[in-house]
């Protein structure tokens, strides 16, 4: 699973002119789940994410988590994170899950975050999305499950 970050201090994901998901301070998470993906990635990538300490304390420092400061969570399903643009023009997305795999994974990881105490909003899988933020920061971080 592969996740970019996003530190914000509000967001919000519209499908069909409507907002269905948004958030104030916390992170704004893509999420993309690769082929082969399980639940073991989810648990992973979860654990180190509400724990990441890239929240300001009182004296300026990246030292709180998402859990320490009671921030909000919005993740976005987003599968052109496993793009392969190596060859040619236009990107290769086989490395991406099939859907019918990655809904699943997707939804357990919402699950597993809000079983951490967070609020997790969210966007509709497979629907043309548009995000709103308000970067904070900035602090954008890339996350790959195989490298944790």
């Amino acid at each position: 699973m592969r996740a970019l970050l996003q530190r914000v201090t509000r967001a919000s994901v519209t499908v069909n002119e409507q907002v269905v998901g948004q958030i104030d301070h916390g992170l704004l998470i893509l999420l993309g789940v690769g082929y082969g993906d399980d639940g073991d990635q989810v648990k992973t990538l979860a654990d180190k994410i509400v724990h990441l300490r890239i929240f300001e304390d009182d004296e300026g420092k990246m030292n709180r988590s998402l859990l320490d400061i009671g921030g909000e969570a919005l993740v976005v399903s987003q599968f052109t994170l496993y793009a392969d643009a190596r060859r040619g023009r236009r990107p290769s997305f086989t490395d991406a899950a099939p859907p019918v795999v990655a809904e699943p994974l997707v939804e357990r990881f919402k699950n597993t975050l809000a079983n951490y105490g967070l609020t997790v909003a969210s966007g509709i899988f497979g629907a043309y999305m548009k995000i709103d933020l308000r970067n904070d920061g900035p602090v954008t971080i890339w996350l790959d499950s195989d490298a944790l």
